[in-house]
């Protein structure tokens, strides 16, 4: 989806996640500008592109807002998480049946509830 985006439409969404450059904030303000800068802000754009549709930049982002806000909490400094994420791809209906069931018996291993439909933290009793 992002490849289809304009580069307006990616610098859109990026200045509402970061301030971004000089550059970059003059170029949302409608500034006048040189073809070379143009051409920089183009760029830019190309780099924000791929870093919008990367689950490996959002995991990185998430992790580090956690990671701040409790490590502020605990006073304490450091990673929140240790290792990586983890990503599986579900390529048929028996793994993501199997991958739905491991989550909705999570509650269940750590104590938080008696059975899945039970818990508050699954969608078994709707489902």
């Amino acid at each position: 989806r992002a490849e289809g985006w304009s580069d307006d439409e990616v610098l859109k969404r990026w200045t509402a996640l970061f301030t971004g450059p000089l550059l970059v904030q003059r170029y949302c303000a409608g500034a006048d500008m040189l073809p070379v800068e143009r051409k920089a802000v183009s760029e830019l754009a190309a780099t924000y592109r791929e870093r919008l549709a990367d689950v490996s930049w959002f995991m990185r982002l998430l992790n580090e807002a956690i990671a701040r806000q409790a490590n502020a909490e605990d006073g304490a400094k450091g990673r929140f998480w240790e290792g990586r994420f983890k990503s599986q791809a579900l390529l048929d209906e028996a793994a993501i049946l199997s991958a739905m069931a491991y989550v909705d018996l999570n509650p269940i291993r750590a104590g938080m509830a008696e059975t899945p439909e039970t818990s508050a933290y699954t969608s078994v009793a709707e489902r």
